[in-house]
């Protein structure tokens, strides 16, 4: 029997890989159609500074974007911001950006907000966030060049400049909360809305 009994795949509303790997890997059936929206514009527009808000009004507005105009399917946005104190991150556009994140976040803690949305049509039927905190080493300059060689472009791929299943692991000392909701996706309280709806097999 298969885990996912949804009568069809799932739309994840994103383009994050792994994203979609973890969904995969935990026997759900998805289907990938990222959003086309201007997040930095959005966030501009927020009302609130909080970044745990702003996740999850990004996710909204992701899953929004691809669900008005697929009103049948069960759409899934997902977003995550970096908070040090009041200070929000962006993904960083190039190396330089990469290396100026990395360098204000070391030897710090600094506090991953990570929010989904799953919608169908323009009907909202969970939002869900959560938060974990990271505390970064204090490495040397050498190491941080190294570091940067050796994760190459990937460092524009993620907040922070960092992800934790590679390379980035070797920046922190100490990590508290959901290895998944760090990765972008709070997928145990995902899966278990997914069983609570018979979507998945209990």
């Amino acid at each position: 029997m298969a885990l996912w009994l949804g009568e069809r795949p799932l739309v994840l509303a994103s383009k994050s890989a792994v994203r979609h790997a973890l969904l995969r890997a935990a026997g759900i059936a998805v289907e990938v159609e990222p959003a086309d929206l201007d997040e930095r514009a959005l966030e501009q527009r927020m009302p609130t500074s909080d970044p745990g808000a702003i996740a999850a009004l990004l996710a909204r507005e992701k899953a929004r974007a691809v669900a008005i105009p697929m009103p049948d399917r069960l759409v899934l946005g997902a977003d995550q911001t970096l908070a040090l104190g009041e200070r929000r991150f962006s993904k960083p556009g190039d190396r330089a950006a990469a290396r100026e994140q990395l360098r204000a976040l070391r030897g710090q803690t600094h506090s991953l907000h990570t929010a989904v949305a799953l919608l169908r049509g323009g009907t909202v039927l969970l939002e869900h966030r959560e938060a974990a905190r990271l505390t970064m080493r204090a490495f040397s300059d050498d190491f941080l060049e190294a570091y940067l060689d050796a994760a190459g472009a990937a460092v524009t791929a993620s907040v922070g400049g960092y992800q934790l299943e590679k390379a980035g692991i070797q920046l922190f000392e100490r990590i508290e909360g959901d290895h998944f909701v760090i990765l972008g996706l709070p997928l145990l309280a995902l899966l278990h809305y997914f069983r609570q709806q018979r979507w998945l097999a209990a």
